[in-house]
């Protein structure tokens, strides 16, 4: 399944573009908000005809364009002619988002992500944080996996309704949640138990790179440290694990509110 980020410049809501014939064609038929299909003028044959006529049925626009721009569509992989722009409504910037929950007492639980260069563990990420009621997932776009193909797969196409939010920079991401009150913990070893920390409710913990963990001018501005006890002789987790269980400690304290 090829799929790849297209980010609308200037709008609150984005599109992640998703290409070739059969995710198209699966996504046409799903409960995904197809905007809008692009289909090359070379492009023919009978699923092409039918990813045609199910799209214009549904009031759908199709484009026949060129094979330049499927091609700066798609960026990677084959695209077998046909791409297709998927809404994703819960995808908007940073600062679009603190500026929808200002105030001290309102309540937010985010992952800020700082250096995830592992496409898969940041769609196995965005499933979990997604999945445990998260209100945001920081994904940076300075030294953070692109939001393509195998982003997509591990996430099982929740990437599609994950509560992403964009900016360019984790330093500046931490600096900005600060700003707003949050409390910004870094989760890395060494740190007290998250089992049995106590968690504000507006707060924003940090996940780092996979082998080198969290920049050190990221880490200058987090208040606290958290990690995760660890047994029998295991030295770390993935992160995508991690985030996993912190996602559902944070639904947990919510829960308890």
């Amino acid at each position: 399944m090829n799929l790849w980020e297209h980010v609308v410049m200037g709008f609150q809501e984005k599109v992640l573009v998703i290409h070739g014939r059969k995710p198209v064609l699966e996504s046409l038929n799903s409960s995904q908000e197809v905007v809008r299909v692009h289909i090359s003028s070379r492009a023919a044959g009978k699923i092409v005809t039918e990813i045609e006529n199910l799209a214009r049925s549904s009031g759908i626009p199709v484009e026949r364009v060129s094979d330049n721009r499927i091609n700066a569509l798609a960026r990677s992989g084959q695209h077998q002619g046909v791409a297709a722009d998927i809404r994703a409504r819960r995808m908007q910037s940073l600062t679009s988002f603190l500026e929808q929950r200002t105030g001290r007492k309102y309540g937010s639980m985010v992952l800020v992500l700082d250096g995830i260069h592992n496409p898969a563990n940041l769609g196995m990420i965005l499933r979990s944080a997604t999945a445990a009621g998260l209100d945001g997932v920081v994904v940076p776009d300075e030294g953070t996996a692109k939001i393509g193909a195998v982003v997509i797969k591990a996430s099982a196409g929740v990437a599609f309704k994950a509560p992403i939010l964009r900016i360019d920079n984790a330093l500046n991401a931490v600096t900005l949640l600060r700003d707003a009150r949050f409390d910004i913990v870094a989760l890395d070893s060494g740190g007290e138990s998250a089992l049995k920390a106590d968690y504000s409710d507006r707060i924003a913990l940090v996940l780092g790179n996979e082998t080198t963990g969290i920049q050190k001018e990221v880490m200058d501005i987090c208040e606290r440290t958290f990690s995760l006890p660890l047994y029998n002789g295991v030295e770390s987790l993935n992160v995508a694990a991690t985030a996993a269980v912190v996602s559902y400690i944070l639904s947990s304290r919510r829960g308890e509110e």
